[in-house]
């Protein structure tokens, strides 16, 4: 049969990516609930500032997750969504900061260990990752300096903690 007759197939990434992928969008996903959370805690404890702050990172972490999805729709897979089971408890606003430095952190290693893994394989992926882990480095370093500014202050008093708010969320 002539070529010219027929309608290709388009590529497809490799079932091996798409999982890795689908698990960072789940990730994603945890991160937008989480600091949709955060925001409500915040608000609800009348830190305002910090309210606005998780407000747009919740906004932001939706934005990733509809990038994962994007390049999975581009690469011909309709992506799953991963249900997402979270029921977070904040003791402080500290807590939160605790907290959020730790989910950052923890997809950063795993954008980084997936882009080490599809890297000899998929290039293309790969550097699709790299807008991800250039996001989840300047996530690290804008967390390390709030838990830097909590350590200037008696995170027990409720006056430091809102000193802190007002400096470092504002």
């Amino acid at each position: 049969m002539d070529i010219t007759q027929q309608i290709l197939k388009p590529q497809t990434l490799s079932g091996e990516v798409i999982a890795l992928l689908t698990e960072r969008l789940g990730d994603e996903y945890t991160a937008h609930y989480f600091y949709r959370n955060a925001s409500n805690w915040c608000e609800e404890k009348g830190y305002l500032k910090a309210a606005a702050f998780f407000e747009k990172e919740a906004k932001d972490e939706l934005k990733h997750a509809q990038k994962v999805q994007k390049y999975l729709v581009d690469w011909n897979t309709v992506p799953t969504i991963p249900a997402v089971n979270m029921q977070p408890a904040f003791n402080s606003l500290v807590d939160i900061v605790n907290k959020a430095y730790q989910l950052e952190y923890n997809l950063f290693l795993q954008y980084n260990a997936n882009s080490a893994e599809i890297f000899p394989g998929d290039i293309a992926t790969f550097d699709f990752l790299q807008e991800l882990r250039q996001i989840q480095n300047a996530a690290i370093a804008e967390y390390a300096t709030l838990l830097n500014g909590a350590e200037l202050v008696d995170i027990n008093n409720k006056l430091d903690v809102l000193y802190y708010e007002n400096q470092y969320f504002g």
